[in-house]
């Protein structure tokens, strides 16, 4: 019989708490629609802030921007406060239930061939939704947490949990049922990060393609799509401090920031660049010596892919607690959560390239390159299991 090339919808639920989840759905849309070609079509839904959300849903997103920005302890308090089963489970019998609706009716239209969950309070509802649906389509979480995970990615009962590494919890320990569905397959990242690590004389290239002066050494500094983690005193102790090193801060959405910056830079001889959201952030990364970033899941995977060594400066409170020890341990990075040691471990890099050349070769051992491409295997062997014994 000859196959069906009906090409069919998968659903990928979101929600903009970072730009991490949004990133890594974009990732494995970007591999399912490479996948057989014309065989799925991806669609991004965001059942906690989007359109059809309910208000108080859409209220709720929309602060996590300013309270890890200008508050990130109260966000921390909310995290440990939730981080257990019965206050998941609370929050799930009472407000998280008003992102049900909106999931039931994307199911209802799309009849996709699966629901994959990047964000771990939409899950809940997939579970729910797939499992009234008349197809019961399959679903798949994948956790964009690196060490350290919520207890809200392994309360509900999906078909398959993606986790980043063999390391993460519940998976390690056996302890909860949720180990058995466990799949160790990566955090993904868009295409444009696959290059690898580059050579010295494609970082000089970049950098003439990027407008950048030739001959200094460059920090690309990034608080996630947020633009958090202090970047304004970073930036400005960094452009003090140092008269041949060229800064390039990427601001996320954060416009404040990015109008606070521009004025900074006018005043510094073209050592400063400022950005707002890029489209290419690939290439700024492969053309850093160093990468000053905050411990955020998708700031780190990417810099891994890229082979570039990483500065922490710091990290939100909860799910990105364990983040820095991971990058650390691996000697992929170092702590400089202190502007003064940030100062001393850049004047350090700086004068001892075999250190960095070290911290390039560890950040290059981490990466897991082939994660989005493996997630999308996963789901299409799942929605389409008459296709598996073919692949």
């Amino acid at each position: 019989m000859a196959e069906s090339r009906i090409a069919v919808p998968v659903l990928l639920l979101i929600s903009d708490t970072g730009g991490g989840h949004r990133a890594a759905a974009r990732a494995v849309a970007e591999e399912l629609r490479g996948w057989r070609p014309g065989r799925f079509i991806p669609v991004l839904f965001d059942p906690l802030s989007g359109p059809s959300s309910a208000r108080v849903l859409q209220w709720g997103v929309r602060l996590y921007g300013p309270v890890i920005r200008r508050a990130p302890w109260a966000w921390g308090v909310a995290y440990r406060i939730t981080d257990s089963r019965a206050a998941f489970a609370f929050l799930r019998r009472t407000i998280l239930r008003l992102a049900d609706r909106p999931v039931a009716e994307q199911i209802s239209v799309l009849a996709p061939a699966a629901v994959v969950s990047f964000h771990p309070l939409a899950t809940a509802s997939a579970v729910a939704a797939a499992r009234r649906s008349p197809g019961r389509p399959p679903v798949v979480t994948v956790v964009t947490d690196l060490a350290t995970t919520h207890a809200s990615w392994w309360q509900d009962d999906a078909d398959r949990i993606v986790v980043p590494y063999a390391g993460t919890t519940p998976c390690q320990s056996g302890r909860d049922q949720a180990h058995v569905r466990c799949v160790d397959l990566g955090l993904p990242v868009a295409r444009q990060f696959l290059g690898g690590t580059p050579t010295p004389a494609e970082r000089d290239s970049l950098r003439r393609s990027l407008g950048l002066a030739p001959g200094r050494f460059v920090l690309v500094v990034t608080g996630g799509g947020e633009g958090a983690g202090g970047m304004r005193r970073i930036v400005s102790a960094l452009v003090s401090q140092f008269a041949d090193v060229q800064v390039v801060a990427v601001c996320g959405r954060n416009k404040r920031l990015r109008h606070s910056l521009t004025r900074l830079a006018r005043r510094r001889d073209g050592r400063l660049t400022v950005l707002g959201y890029v489209a290419n952030m690939a290439d700024w990364i492969r053309c850093a010596d160093v990468v000053v970033t905050k411990a955020g899941p998708g700031a780190i995977a990417e810099a891994t892919c890229s082979g570039a060594p990483m500065l922490l400066t710091g990290h939100v409170p909860g799910q990105e607690a364990g983040n820095a020890e991971f990058v650390v341990e691996s000697g992929a990075g170092r702590y400089a959560y202190r502007t003064e040691d940030l100062v001393r471990e850049v004047a350090r890099l700086r004068s001892d390239p075999a250190a960095l050349a070290a911290m390039r070769a560890a950040s290059a051992r981490l990466a897991r390159p082939g994660a989005a491409g493996a997630i999308a295997d996963l789901i299409a062997r799942l929605a389409r299991p008459d296709l598996a014994a073919r692949c």
